[in-house]
């Protein structure tokens, strides 16, 4: 069956070339990338127990978690959480399968409490944090669609994924600026520094003004001179990385809600703001390709925990990004591509309703020339569609 993949060309200003851009990342440690976090990793090692038990991965979806803040005591040289961070761990996985029961609360547990362990290094996750897993039977009908198919899964809902290519300067500015400061190596450098890294970038024109929030470990910090020193640090760091992306004048601010003559500053005992009444859901923060970007096309799927054999939302928002880069690196004469994909309940995922490839063409360049190409990409790629699931599994594709 020929797969419905339109490619054309569209008129309309390029990003890099429009006067305002947004562009927005929620660090790792920020509570609404945990809760996407700690969805993916319950889902992940779900994929990984049915797998080890059964050889295939049955049907779940783990994409309801939420974290409700604590609270936490705080003053340069110490920190403590006097209320637990409370996460719930909610949404359907099987848990019977013929004779045999799936211990699928228990896997749940440890792998959120192993996420939150590797995430956060200042959390003592069992002191800290109460877990407390409410996950819940599959519906019937959708255990339906999941199981029906023994070649190509079946595509469980009617949903769409987008994706776009090449990043601008202030895309890639604001994912690797927080990757650097969530880096091994730069908390070895900068131990005072959390987790809960926000970044927000606005150009314009040709000037970029990073705005990043970096939670302090207070027991770290063990007074305000030593804040601002920090604080200045981290600013000259931003600023070398800055260097190396783009060529435009960029404005790094730190911590701007800091009064120093209060003594009024960003600390933590623990690196998030979750420790003190700031909550988290899956599908709040980042898109799937770690970014927040109203300039471009983007879907509201909360794609985390959801699984990767046959939820469309989750499969086609991480295989368009794929294509749309794929098509950016490889055809000639492209300046902008946006991939989308649509779904429709029931259908092999490899064959979505429409495949949609929208151009931005440099001059000279022409539609019919490139076409066939694009055409090319588009089809291998959901010809091989399954290899989204097995990268995922491995822990190679993330979500936020």
């Amino acid at each position: 069956m020929s797969r419905k993949i339109y490619v054309e060309q569209v008129t309309r200003t390029p990003v890099e070339e429009q006067q305002i851009e947004l562009v927005e990342r929620k660090g790792v440690g920020h509570p609404d990338s945990l809760a996407d976090g700690m969805a993916d990793a319950i889902s992940r090692e779900l994929c990984r127990a049915y797998m080890k038990e059964f050889g295939v991965v049955l049907h779940h979806n783990t994409d309801q978690v939420e974290v409700v803040g604590g609270k936490a005591e705080v003053d340069f040289g110490r920190g403590e959480v006097v209320k637990p961070i409370y996460v719930l761990l909610s949404g359907r996985a099987t848990m019977i399968a013929g004779d045999r029961v799936v211990p699928v609360h228990r896997i749940a547990m440890k792998a959120a409490r192993d996420y939150l362990s590797r995430t956060l290094r200042n959390i003592n996750v069992e002191g800290d944090v109460i877990l407390d897993s409410r996950i819940g039977q599959g519906s019937t009908d959708l255990i339906d669609v999941f199981t029906r198919s023994k070649e190509m899964p079946l595509a469980n809902d009617t949903s769409f994924g987008v994706g776009f290519a090449p990043l601008s300067d202030v895309e890639r500015l604001c994912y690797t600026v927080e990757r650097e400061l969530n880096s091994d190596a730069f908390k070895e450098r900068y131990p005072e520094s959390g987790e809960d890294i926000k970044v927000m970038g606005l150009r314009e024109g040709d000037r970029i003004v990073l705005t990043i929030s970096v939670a302090m470990i207070a027991r770290k910090v063990p007074d305000i001179d030593h804040y601002i020193s920090v604080v200045d640090d981290i600013k000259e760091e931003v600023e070398r990385i800055a260097s190396g992306i783009t060529e435009r004048e960029v404005e790094v601010n730190l911590n701007t809600g800091d009064d120093y003559e209060r003594k009024a500053v960003y600390l933590t005992a623990t690196g998030t703001s979750a420790e003190m009444g700031d909550d988290g859901s899956v599908g709040r923060g980042n898109r799937v390709n770690g970014l927040i970007t109203p300039n471009r096309h983007m879907s509201m799927e909360a794609a985390a925990g959801k699984n990767p054999v046959n939820h469309v939302g989750k499969i086609y928002n991480l295989l368009a990004p794929r294509i749309a880069q794929q098509v950016a690196e490889e055809v000639a004469g492209v300046k902008e591509v946006y991939v989308r994909l649509l779904s429709q309940i029931g259908r092999p995922i490899d064959q979505p309703r429409a495949a949609s490839v929208q151009l931005i063409l440099e001059e000279g360049t022409s539609l019919s020339s490139i076409q066939q190409d694009v055409h090319s990409i588009v089809d291998e790629n959901l010809a091989n569609i399954r290899r989204i699931t097995e990268l995922f599994i491995k822990g190679e594709l993330t979500t936020f």
